[in-house]
């Protein structure tokens, strides 16, 4: 399996990349993670990487997929991959279509997780973490007894600064505007499947794995 999840900030691609990862055996193609190895070993792309961080500027297309290139050749090819972050736009997306069918292992799958604009609001607006268990709960969404269980303890459900409803339309509107021309390509390619994600995250995944089995 050689799969992308594309979904907006709320949609659940994490937890469902985490599925298949548990049940398919796919190794996850991380960029975040790959570019903090790069710096730990001090490869000569890492130390180039620490220098543009340190700098505060964007890591070039050309460097991540380096990245991914070298990743993917400690990869067995019978077990695929999931990549995680990237790409994130339309330049990002064909670059990476060119780089994967070089090294022939394209893109199976491409599947977008599909939340309207009010499940995604009240999925992030509504999330709490427990200040005492580090816990992750919903307002909205958790059973009342483990809101409670936070709370009659002493400790305090806290929002995190980007859930507030300002900083989510922000986020969901900069997704759109980036994603919009990158689920085209893929359209245009014949590898976007889309699927509901709205529902029980079992739900979801029923639906996931009905698209790529």
């Amino acid at each position: 399996m050689r799969i992308i999840l594309l979904g907006a900030p709320g949609s659940g691609k994490g937890t469902q990349a985490e599925n298949l990862m548990r049940d398919y055996g796919c190794p996850q193609i991380s960029t975040g993670v790959l570019l903090r190895e790069a710096i730990q070993q001090g490869t000569t792309i890492g130390k180039r990487v620490e220098e543009i961080m340190a700098r505060g500027d964007l890591v070039s297309d050309e460097i991540v997929l380096d990245l991914i290139a070298s990743s993917l050749e400690d990869i067995e090819i019978n077990k695929g991959y999931l990549l995680d972050g990237y790409p994130r736009n339309i330049n990002q997306a064909q670059s990476l279509s060119i780089l994967l069918d070089s090294i022939e292992r394209p893109l199976q799958h491409t599947i977008l997780i599909d939340v309207g604009p009010e499940v995604l609001i009240k999925r992030l607006s509504g999330r709490r973490t427990c200040s005492l268990t580090g816990k992750i709960l919903n307002i909205h969404f958790s059973c009342q007894e483990e809101l409670d269980a936070c709370t009659n303890s002493g400790g305090e459900l806290i929002q995190r600064d980007d859930d507030h409803i300002e900083s989510i339309t922000k986020r969901i509107t900069v997704y759109k505007e980036q994603t919009e021309p990158m689920i085209q390509f893929y359209n245009e390619i014949s590898i976007l499947k889309v699927i509901d994600g709205e529902g029980t995250v079992d739900e979801v995944y029923s639906r996931l794995i009905a698209q790529v089995n």
